[in-house]
């Protein structure tokens, strides 16, 4: 009952106090600094601030509350600290907020890092220091390919998974002629990349892709294009993500480009976009979701506590920030230790399952974290039943299915 007490204590307050914990599984000289610092890095000002942001941080702080009601007096993690920085979006910053959060803040792991460059970026510090860096905004499959290291986990999602999901699907389906459209950054070329070879894959054609300046909030130069090009497109991809993709969307639907005959297909999109632009600005329109929180009961039941915190419904990417810390300190839990390579081992080829990810293995070969997706589908308003209640799902994607293949030019 103490370990449960102290968990209550520390969900009230919203933050973690020394002194929970103590019992015979208790640190013993195992633990660094004798407390587990987990640092959200990600972008709290700016296009990403909503998808992820300060939210994120709630649902880090969630997990621990958990971990601490899980073991109680068992916990081997006694204190935990839950500390942040805004990266904002750039690869300079996250490189060196990367460095102060592993050497002046003692993180034990950095998590989250949305923007595929400035992943890159913290990837190749985590490398350098020793620690533990678990990605879960960002999707560049680099992260598990050439830019791969021992201490880096990809977690979530990435380019492949959306492009296998949606390009082929709306290919196959009868899209057959593509414009893609895509952030000229790591994530955009490799979003690019991956959609390419997957509309082809699945018989169609990309009849142009453009680079577009990221951040953006003007895509008329790009919209107007589109009905112009030969052959005429089918099929407009936007391969934006957050804010970008909300001023896309909305430009599309001012130009009315969709009466001019091209659908829309989004290669990466968040319950909080749909929020910002309605419903009915999406209605129709197919992608691929790792998670939606009123897909079944269980992930219903923790939306419902992620909303009393911050007055939100979750998107994936705080889902997976909670399942990432969850797993992180269990994985302390199983070592006894916080000591990076002691828990590098209890990830590798772990299987599991918890309220994000299901049929769950980290790939040892690569440090990809493989789980069932979902191929979603925007409900009309007229069918929204209740507040983000946005997404019908169409079917499942298994795990096995839905990631690529290791790359072989990953060398942990």
């Amino acid at each position: 009952m103490k370990g449960l007490g102290c968990a209550a204590a520390v969900a009230a307050a919203g933050m973690l106090a020394a002194g929970c914990g103590g019992g015979p599984g208790g640190g013993g000289g195992k633990i660094s600094d004798g407390k587990v610092v987990l640092a959200v890095l990600n972008d709290q000002s700016a296009i990403y601030a909503d998808l992820s942001g300060k939210n994120s941080i709630e649902a880090v702080k969630m997990a621990v509350a958990d971990y601490q009601a899980k073991y109680g007096d068992k916990a081997v993690a006694e204190k935990i600290d839950v500390i942040s920085a805004d990266h904002q979006n750039k690869p300079d910053i996250a490189n060196s907020k990367a460095q102060e959060l592993y050497d002046r803040q003692k993180a034990d792991t950095i998590l989250d890092v949305p923007t595929s460059s400035a992943a890159l970026a913290v990837a190749n510090i985590a490398k350098a220091k020793k620690k533990v860096f678990i990605d879960i905004g960002a999707a560049t499959t680099a992260l598990t390919g050439a830019n791969c290291n021992k201490y880096t986990f990809h977690y979530g999602y990435n380019t492949y998974m959306l492009a296998h999901g949606t390009g082929t699907t709306v290919t196959r389906e009868g899209g057959k002629n593509w414009y893609v459209v895509y952030p000229d950054y790591a994530f955009g070329q490799d979003m690019n990349k991956s959609f390419t070879t997957a509309v082809k894959g699945a018989g169609g054609t990309i009849v142009k892709s453009d680079p577009a300046p990221f951040p953006n909030d003007n895509f008329s130069t790009f919209l107007l294009k589109a009905p112009n090009l030969k052959p005429k497109p089918q099929v407009l991809g936007t391969m934006q993500a957050g804010g970008d993709l909300v001023n896309f969307v909305k430009q599309y639907n001012e130009y009315k480009i969709r009466d001019q005959g091209i659908g829309l297909a989004v290669g990466l999109m968040f319950l909080t976009d749909i929020h910002s632009l309605g419903a009915d600005a999406l209605a129709g329109t197919k992608f691929t979701d790792p998670w939606y929180w009123n897909a079944n009961a269980e992930n219903r039941a923790w939306a419902d506590k992620f909303q009393a915190k911050t007055g939100k419904r979750p998107t994936f990417a705080h889902a997976a920030n909670y399942s990432a810390a969850l797993q992180y300190l269990d994985a302390v839990q199983r070592g006894g230790t916080d000591k990076s390579d002691d828990v590098v081992k209890q990830l590798e080829g772990l299987k599991f399952q918890d309220v994000f990810a299901k049929n769950a293995t980290v790939r040892a070969q690569d440090h990809l974290l493989l789980h069932d997706v979902n191929l979603a589908q925007v409900k009309p308003q007229s069918e929204v039943k209740e507040p983000w209640d946005y997404e019908k799902i169409l079917t499942t994607i298994p795990a096995n299915e839905a990631f690529q293949q290791p790359d072989p030019a990953c060398k942990l």
